[in-house]
C-alpha cells in the first residue's frame, strides 16, 4: 500500500467540517459524529487508491460517511432520541400544497428547467445544500436518513420509534420546504 500523498490527505481535511456537520445532524451526539467524522478520515486515508475521482471527493466521502453513520446508528439505536416537540406541529402554511403517496407533486411546481442539467451544478448543490439546513432539525435529521443515508421508511420508523404516519407526515413538510426554498432561492433566478 503506498501512503497517501500530502495532497490528498490536505484536500480530506478540508472536508471534515462539512463532514461533522452532516454526522452532527444525523446523530445528535457530538462524541458520536466525531467518532464517525474520524473513522471516515481514517478509512479514506487508508485507502487513497479508493478514491478515482470518477465522483467529487465529498461525496465520496459522505458515502463511507454514511455507513459510518447507520452503524452508529445501529450500534447505539436505543440512545438517539428525536424531540417530540416540532415547531411546526400545529398550521403548515404549505399544507395545501400535496404529495401524493408516492411521493410525487399532485401539482406540478413552476418551471424548473432542465433538472439533469441543474443537479449536475455546482451551484445547485450548493443552493439545496443551504435549503437542507434551514430545515428544521428533526425533519432535516429524517430527510437525509431518508434520502441521503437512502434507509427505507421502515428502518427509519424502527430506529426512531416513528409511526409510520408521523414519518410521512414529516417527509412531506420537508420537502415542501425544500420545494419552497428552491424554488425562491434557484428556480426563480433562472
Amino acid at each position: 500500500m503506498t501512503p497517501p500523498t500530502a495532497g490528498f490527505e490536505h484536500q480530506v481535511a478540508e472536508q471534515r467540517a462539512y463532514l461533522l456537520k452532516f454526522a452532527r445532524l444525523q446523530l445528535r451526539n457530538q462524541t458520536w459524529a466525531e467518532d464517525a467524522v474520524s473513522e471516515t478520515v481514517l478509512a479514506a486515508l487508508a485507502r487513497p487508491q479508493a478514491f478515482q475521482a470518477r465522483s467529487q471527493l465529498r461525496t465520496w466521502l459522505v458515502g463511507i460517511l454514511k455507513h459510518k453513520v447507520i452503524d452508529i446508528l445501529r450500534q447505539h439505536q436505543r440512545e438517539v432520541l428525536v424531540c417530540a416537540n416540532d415547531d411546526d406541529a400545529t398550521n403548515d402554511p404549505l399544507e395545501d400544497i400535496a404529495f401524493r403517496r408516492d411521493g410525487h407533486f399532485v401539482e406540478a411546481p413552476a418551471d424548473w428547467g432542465n433538472p439533469d442539467q441543474d443537479l449536475s451544478q455546482r451551484q445547485f448543490m450548493a443552493v439545496l445544500d443551504a435549503c437542507t439546513e434551514k430545515l428544521p432539525p428533526v425533519q432535516a435529521r429524517l430527510f437525509l436518513m431518508r434520502e441521503w443515508l437512502e434507509l427505507s421508511s421502515e428502518e427509519i420508523c424502527k430506529e426512531l420509534g416513528l409511526t409510520p404516519t408521523n414519518l410521512y407526515v414529516q417527509l412531506h413538510r420537508a420537502r415542501l420546504r425544500l420545494r419552497e426554498c428552491l424554488e425562491l432561492h434557484w428556480f426563480s433566478t433562472r
